[in-house]
């Protein structure tokens, strides 16, 4: 009884919401809801625009408790289409097992219908699910608000984690970004200090070369010199000893003669 008491005082607020103005045809003020797995009830015309709806938030002050607390906690969405401005309230109808079932049987529908990733990130499928969740809500809202209440907390505590991850992402992205450019930057003067340390390498290996050419020579030069000196040494002390020869047998002639 509360929750037909409670529909009827929205249905009587907004009834002069649902009428257009005389001068708009019938055609024209057809609209198109955006697909959603929440629950809505019908749409109100707002006006031309969407500075309308504000007004029709003023006359829609006489509205239950039960409906200002499902308006606080799941907003009405506006749009805007060729025929003017649109706004959906959240559906106020109980919610029952086939309403559950059908919830996930659109789930899956959609998961497919939008071809949304099973793992990993995935906007559509964060989307779905967000949507689900506020149905979830306003379901158990009707059944016990004090319930209904509690999951908003628990959705607000996702929603403000997951802002945090993306909070996290971004400026890891932003510093590693830094990096990189940090990185390239420096690519170029290790570059150069690359080229310059090569050029310096051949330098020295041309040189290890050239003193170790110079060494051999030297060392060739130094084995011819000590071979002429043996030589020398060797003419020198083979003449010495054949002079001596000479001067012992001299010596011995020069005795025997006495």
């Amino acid at each position: 009884g509360f929750h037909r008491l409670a529909r009827e005082s929205a249905s009587a607020t907004y009834l002069q919401v649902l009428t257009p103005p005389s001068h708009i045809m019938e055609d024209q003020v057809k609209c198109t809801p955006p697909d959603s797995l929440l629950k809505y009830e019908e749409p109100l015309y707002v006006g031309l625009s969407a500075a309308d709806a504000a007004q029709v938030k003023r006359e829609g002050a006489n509205s239950s408790q039960l409906d200002d607390m499902l308006n606080s906690m799941i907003p009405p969405r506006q749009w805007v289409e060729e025929s003017g401005a649109w706004m959906q309230h959240v559906s106020k109808d109980p919610a029952t097992r086939h309403d559950v079932i059908t919830l996930q049987e659109q789930l899956d529908r959609r998961h497919l219908e939008r071809q949304a990733r099973e793992t990993g990130l995935c906007p559509v499928r964060e989307d779905l699910y967000t949507q689900a969740f506020d149905e979830l809500i306003r379901q158990v809202t009707m059944d016990g608000p004090e319930r209904g209440l509690l999951l908003l907390r628990v959705r607000d505590e996702i929603r403000m984690t997951v802002d945090a991850y993306k909070t996290l992402y971004d400026s890891s992205v932003t510093f590693g970004v830094r990096k990189q450019m940090a990185a390239e930057m420096g690519v170029s003067d290790l570059e150069a200090t690359i080229v310059e340390k090569e050029n310096r390498k051949k330098e020295l290996s041309n040189k290890v070369l050239e003193l170790r050419n110079t060494v051999e020579v030297i060392e060739k030069r130094e084995g011819e010199r000590r071979q002429l000196e043996d030589k020398k040494r060797k003419e020198e002390l083979d003449f010495l000893k054949h002079q001596g020869q000479h001067l012992d047998l001299f010596l011995k002639q020069v005795g025997g003669n006495k």
